[in-house]
C-alpha cells in the first residue's frame, strides 16, 4: 500500500456572546420556542435595513489581534448567495476577499506531537450572520426555526498548503483556539449547542507527491474527540479510495456519531457559485491606528503564554500548567492562591486533584463550585503546619466542596485536629503494642512487614488523627526496645 500524508485545512464557526443579533435588536439565546426571536430584518422582509452591531465588530477584532493577524483598517460585507431554506434572505452577509476580511495573515501556536510548538498559520478571520436551523420533524416533514437566522458569527480558516497533518493536531489546535475565545469572552464555546462548530477540509496525497490531493469538507463535528475520529476516518475511507482506483470526490459529507463514519451529504459548492459582491446597504467600517491600539491593550493574557509562565515561574510540569490554564475561573483562583503566599505546587495539586475529583463526581464546573481560593488557602495552611493531616484535610475539603463551610470552620466543629503529642502517641502505640503480642513476635522472628499493622492500629485508635509519621517512629522504636 502507498504512504500517504494527510493535509487538514479547519474551518471554524463561533457564535459570539452578544446580547443581539448582527443587524437588528432580536435577542440572542440557545433554544426556547421557535421563530420567537424574530423580526422583519433578521426575516429579510422587503424593505428593511440593517444595522451593524459594534460589540460583534470589537470581538472579531479582539480575536483577530489575539491570533496575530494584520487588522483591516478599512473592510466591506458582501452577500454570499446560495439558496437554502434556512436563509430567509436568499443570501448571507459575510466578508470576501484575501486581506478584506477584519482580520487575515495570523497565526496560533499549539504543543507538537514531542511537546514542541507548532505554528498553524491563520489565512481569515471575518465576521458574517449565522443561518436558521431545519428541523426534521417526527411526521416526516421539516419545518424551520429563524432565532438564530442573523446571530453574529465569526469564521477562522486556516492557511493554505495546511499547516494540519494528523487527527491529533485538528483536536489540539481546536481545543487551543476554543481557550482563546473563551478567554477574550467571545464565545462560549459550548459545541454541544452550536456556538462552536468546526469543519475540517481533509485530502491526502502520496508521500513523494507535492500536489495536494481533492478536499471532502466534514459537517456535524460536535466535540473534540469527533474531530479527531472524524478526520482519522475520512483519512482511511479516501486511502481505501485510492487504493482501489477510485477518484475523491470534492465534497461535503456528514458525521455519524453512532457509527463513527462519514457520509455523502451533497457535492460541494466553488467559490464562484456564491456570486459575491459588496453589500450595498452596509457602509464600509474604517478603523484608527488608535482604535486599535486600544483593543490590542485590552487583550488579556492568553492561554499559551499564561501555561509558559506557569512553567518557568512556579516551575509546574507541562501538564499541570496546561490543565490549570484551561479554564480561566482554575487560572485566576490559583494566582490569587499564589499571590497570598499559597506553594504553587502544593495548590496545584490540590487544584488537579481533590477538587479536580469533586468536580467530575458532581458533574459541576469550576465557576459553579462553592470553594473559592480561601478555602484551598486554608486547607495548605492546615496541612503544612500539621494542624490536620492528609487523611482529614481531604475529608474536611469533600465536606467544604458540598457545604462550602471554610476548612478552619469545619475543623474547629468537629475537633479534628491532628495529633502530635509524642507523649499522647506514645501511650496509644504501647496499648496496641501490648493488645498484639503474636505480632510483635513475628516481628522480633524477622517479620517487620508487620509493624504496618501495628501502625494501623495506632492510627484508628487516635481516630487517624495522629501523626503517620511521628505514628510510624515510635512504633518502631518501642519494638526495638
Amino acid at each position: 500500500m502507498e504512504s500517504y500524508i494527510a493535509s487538514v485545512g479547519m474551518e471554524v464557526h463561533a457564535e459570539i456572546s452578544s446580547q443581539s443579533k448582527m443587524f437588528c435588536r432580536c435577542p440572542v439565546g440557545f433554544g426556547g420556542e421557535p421563530n420567537t426571536r424574530v423580526c422583519p430584518i433578521c426575516l429579510g422582509l422587503p424593505g428593511t435595513l440593517p444595522v451593524p452591531n459594534k460589540a460583534a465588530i470589537d470581538a472579531v477584532l479582539k480575536t483577530a489581534l489575539a491570533l496575530n493577524c494584520t487588522i483591516a483598517m478599512d473592510s466591506i460585507f458582501h452577500r454570499k448567495n446560495y439558496f437554502y431554506p434556512d436563509l430567509p434572505k436568499g443570501y448571507q452577509v459575510s466578508q470576501y476577499g484575501e486581506t478584506n476580511p477584519l482580520g487575515c495573515n495570523g497565526y496560533l501556536d499549539i504543543s507538537g506531537a514531542k511537546g514542541d510548538p507548532k505554528r498553524i498559520r491563520i489565512r481569515r478571520v471575518h465576521l458574517e450572520e449565522d443561518t436558521g436551523k431545519l428541523m426534521h420533524l417526527p411526521s416526516g416533514g421539516s419545518g424551520i426555526d429563524f432565532n438564530r437566522a442573523g446571530v453574529p458569527l465569526m469564521e477562522i480558516v486556516t492557511e493554505f498548503p495546511p499547516d494540519i497533518q494528523t487527527p491529533e493536531e485538528s483536536k489540539d489546535y481546536l481545543s487551543e483556539l476554543r481557550k482563546v475565545l473563551l478567554y477574550l469572552g467571545v464565545c462560549n464555546g459550548k459545541m454541544e449547542e452550536g456556538s462552536l462548530r468546526c469543519e475540517p477540509n481533509i485530502s491526502i496525497r502520496k508521500e513523494d507527491s507535492k500536489e495536494y490531493g481533492t478536499k471532502t469538507e466534514l459537517k456535524n463535528l460536535n466535540s473534540f474527540r469527533s474531530v479527531a475520529l472524524g478526520v482519522a476516518f475520512e483519512v482511511r475511507r479516501q486511502e481505501a479510495t485510492l487504493e482501489a482506483g477510485g477518484v475523491v470526490n470534492q465534497e461535503t459529507r456528514g458525521w455519524n456519531e453512532a457509527k463513527e463514519s462519514s457520509f455523502l451529504m451533497r457535492i460541494k459548492e466553488t467559490e464562484n457559485d456564491y456570486r459575491y459582491f459588496p453589500d450595498p446597504d452596509l457602509m464600509p467600517m474604517q478603523f484608527t491606528e488608535g482604535y486599535i491600539a486600544t483593543l490590542r491593550e485590552s487583550l488579556p493574557e492568553l492561554p499559551l503564554t499564561r501555561m509558559n509562565r506557569y512553567q518557568m515561574d512556579f516551575g509546574l510540569s507541562p501538564y499541570d500548567a496546561g490543565v490549570l490554564t484551561s479554564d480561566q475561573t482554575w487560572a485566576k483562583i490559583f494566582e490569587t492562591i499564589v499571590n497570598a503566599g499559597g506553594d504553587p505546587k502544593l495548590c496545584c495539586n490540590w487544584m488537579t486533584g481533590e477538587w479536580a475529583k469533586l468536580l467530575n463526581e458532581s458533574g459541576t464546573i469550576a465557576s459553579e463550585s462553592k470553594i473559592t481560593s480561601d478555602h484551598i488557602l486554608e486547607i495548605l495552611e492546615l496541612v503544612q503546619n500539621e494542624t490536620i493531616s492528609g487523611k482529614t484535610a481531604k475529608a474536611t475539603f469533600a465536606e467544604a466542596f458540598k457545604t462550602g463551610k471554610l476548612p478552619k470552620q469545619i475543623i474547629k466543629e468537629s475537633g479534628a485536629t491532628q495529633i502530635t503529642d509524642e507523649n499522647q502517641i506514645r501511650e496509644a502505640a504501647l496499648n496496641v503494642i501490648n493488645m498484639n503480642p503474636e505480632v510483635v513476635a513475628k516481628y522480633k522472628s524477622g517479620q517487620i512487614s508487620v509493624a504496618g499493622f501495628l501502625v494501623g492500629n495506632v492510627m484508628k485508635a487516635t481516630g487517624g488523627r495522629a501523626n503517620a509519621e511521628i505514628v510510624q517512629r515510635l512504633v518502631k522504636e518501642i519494638l526495638e526496645k
